[in-house]
């Protein structure tokens, strides 16, 4: 049998829990679970480090960011490092990327790419040029489409959001959705490898008008606010909420900024179906693995807060995970193993009957192959960089707001060295640079509001928890390192 096809999909910033695939009440995606229905959604998969370039410079090397070395968003693929496209072009596949990048730089990556057609969060990149198709929208009408990202509203100091009337087709979402239809009825009848990567639900926060009507508040269903979380957390988490905190801004603002980002989610969701039509018409689904995941979440209103930065509440750290391959895999299923981003490309490669090299870290999922089920995954943040504190934030000219987040990001993107590893029950978070560890039980405290580190009862807990740090760093470090900036 030839090779199958390869169809990553891949939302910014969408959160498992914004699906009702994952819980959620009142934001559902019927594409995505046309998609779970037609193979394997995994239930607990975790971004390695949830921030944009390194998690997916780690998804495509298989390796964790410590060891690649991308550990900040200014750091982007470095040069020579192996990974899944150098694979697949070597293999013979038309490989081709249709929307955000934010991961390759170097010429000798980018010419890896047969198709390129690169759109970002704010529209085309400056002097971007596309390859292998040109784009099916006028560029005038996509640049006019993106023109109210480039100038939000501001409705309050921490948040913005915004909804717009143009053409979907020239919204980023609607485009490639859209390109990736024109690529499939243009390379059908021949191998290829194609990364689909929406820039959507990240910010800015902006929506179609019929999008985000489809969540007004009295749908939206807010988080637990409760009084005194804050008390027993570390001080990196008390600087954030100082940065992007929402409680005390206008709840009507809450509820708009909220259901703009659901708005996104479900537009990305009609993309996808789109893509899945496209499939099925062409006769492509038996002949392709389609895979659906996202880079990391948001807090979208969860801890107070809008947004992301360098925690590890599961908002953020626990992404959709969905394998398909109708006729090869199961289907309908559900899988409850502790899985990461990193484990992917090992598994597509073994599917598609590749070697895996050795530098890959991650390991092929359970029930889409024949690995056994696996009890922790992990994840990381951090460059060593020296840590931003409380007085650094009074520092700063406004100590509040988007203002002060973007002053403060590239200091916060890279302090600490912190670790999380995470169970069915627990997480623990440590950091030798950081004032506090962190431990939450996530039976009895779903929503993490309660750091339970300090309890005497959990001493044994904590001490398993930080040997399988211990090991995870032990067999992940061995590696040659990479050097950073």
């Amino acid at each position: 049998m030839d090779r199958p096809n390869l169809l990553l999909i891949m939302a910014d910033q969408l959160k498992a829990t914004a699906s009702h695939l994952y819980g959620n009440t009142f934001c559902h995606t019927p594409a995505l679970a046309r998609l779970a229905a037609e193979g394997v959604l995994f239930q607990h998969a975790f971004s390695p480090h949830p921030l944009c370039v390194p998690a997916r410079i780690s998804l495509w090397t298989a390796q964790f960011s410590h060891t690649h070395g991308g550990r900040r968003n200014e750091t982007l693929m470095p040069a020579g490092a192996p990974h899944a496209f150098r694979l697949w072009q070597e293999a013979g596949f038309h490989c081709g990327l249709i929307g955000k990048n934010h991961c390759f730089a170097q010429p000798g990556d980018l010419a890896l790419f047969d198709t390129w057609c690169e759109i970002s969060h704010y529209g085309l990149p400056s002097g971007a040029q596309s390859r292998g198709m040109t784009w099916f929208r006028p560029v005038e009408s996509i640049t006019a489409a993106h023109a109210v990202r480039q100038n939000m509203p501001r409705q309050n100091p921490r948040f913005n959001y915004a909804t717009s009337r143009f053409p979907l087709e020239d919204y980023s979402t609607g485009l490639v959705a859209g390109q990736t239809v024109r690529f499939l009825e243009q390379h059908r009848n021949e191998p290829f490898a194609l990364w689909v990567s929406f820039p959507d639900p990240h910010t800015p926060y902006e929506a179609p008008e019929q999008y985000a009507a489809m969540f007004p508040p009295d749908t939206i269903e807010l988080p637990p606010w409760p009084a005194g979380e804050l008390n027993y957390a570390p001080e990196r988490t008390r600087v954030l909420y100082q940065l992007l905190g929402i409680d005390n801004e206008p709840i009507e603002d809450v509820y708009a900024a909220m259901g703009v980002y659901y708005g996104m989610v479900r537009f990305v969701d009609s993309g996808i179906g789109q893509i899945l039509d496209a499939l099925d018409s062409l006769g492509l689904r038996e002949t392709t693995i389609v895979l659906f995941c996202a880079d990391h979440g948001d807090f979208v209103g969860e801890h107070r807060m809008m947004r992301k930065g360098g925690l590890f509440y599961d908002c953020l750290t626990r992404v959709p995970l969905i394998v398909a391959w109708p006729g090869r895999l199961p289907q309908g299923q559900i899988d409850e193993s502790m899985v990461n981003l990193v484990d992917i490309v090992p598994t597509l490669l073994q599917l598609q009957g590749l070697d895996i090299p050795g530098s890959m870290q991650g390991r092929p999922l359970p029930s889409v192959t024949a690995a056994p089920p696996r009890e922790a995954t992990f994840a990381e943040y951090g460059a060593g960089g020296p840590p931003f504190k409380l007085p650094d934030l009074a520092a700063l000219p406004q100590p509040e707001g988007l203002k002060a987040a973007k002053a403060s990001l590239q200091w916060r993107e890279a302090e600490g060295r912190r670790k999380m590893v995470r169970t069915r029950r627990w997480k623990y978070i440590h950091d030798p640079m950081g004032d506090k560890d962190e431990l939450y039980d996530m039976i009895e405290d779903p929503w993490e509001l309660s750091n339970v580190v300090d309890d005497p009862a959990h001493r044994d807990v904590i001490a398993d928890l930080r040997l399988q740090l211990l090991q995870w760093s032990i067999m992940t470090e061995d590696f040659q390192p990479v050097p950073l900036p």
